[in-house]
């Protein structure tokens, strides 16, 4: 705690997370690909919260001009959809992991900058093993990533999450609260 810490009372303002541990993403897809047989679905998708204000449409269309800007080099398809809970979810497909990365990056990227990153929840990254769905989130106020593995009908195999979380812990930031690990129920990806 520093002089102003203690003079003002121990308040302390929190940490925002690391912009860059997003990438961590990109070494950790080789080792879940080669090293644990998860495959890359070709889809990703970063949900935030929306403010109807005409600067965050503006910051957010300028975001949506960058991304179909690029995707006209990178083949990225573009869409959007809005959950039950009011998050809009911008959705990237592209075969090139790499390129999903880069446009998750470009949305977040111009949302911070716009002084909107308060307003980031998530992104996710869908993997295939053994013919199901297994998640990685990155929450956005943590910077940190957690596995996600629905196992039904609103279940998760949290057996299965503590396994991924021991063999990707090197590779990715993972939140060590796991009661933090929330589940994202009926992803639009």
């Amino acid at each position: 705690m520093g002089f102003l810490d203690t003079l003002l009372g121990g308040r302390r303002k929190l940490q925002g997370p690391a912009p860059d541990r997003l990438f961590a993403m990109t070494t950790a897809q080789v080792q879940l690909d080669a090293g644990l047989g998860l495959k890359p679905k070709g889809v990703a998708g970063i949900a935030f919260q929306q403010v109807a204000t005409a600067d965050f449409k503006q910051i957010l269309a300028a975001a949506e001009e960058l991304l179909h800007g690029s995707a006209e080099d990178t083949g990225t398809k573009i869409e959007s959809a809005d959950d039950e809970y009011g998050f809009r979810w911008v959705i990237l497909r592209d075969a090139d992991f790499d390129d999903l990365l880069v446009a998750m990056n470009t949305v977040s990227s111009e949302l911070q900058g716009g002084g909107y990153g308060d307003r980031l929840l998530a992104a996710v990254f869908p993997f295939t093993e053994d013919g199901r769905t297994r998640y990685f989130i990155y929450n956005f106020k943590r910077g940190n990533f957690y596995p996600f593995v629905p196992s039904g009908d609103k279940q998760r195999d949290t057996e299965r999450e503590f396994q991924l979380r021991a063999q990707i812990g090197g590779e990715l930031p993972i939140e060590p609260d796991t009661q933090r690990w929330l589940p994202l129920w009926d992803l639009p990806l």
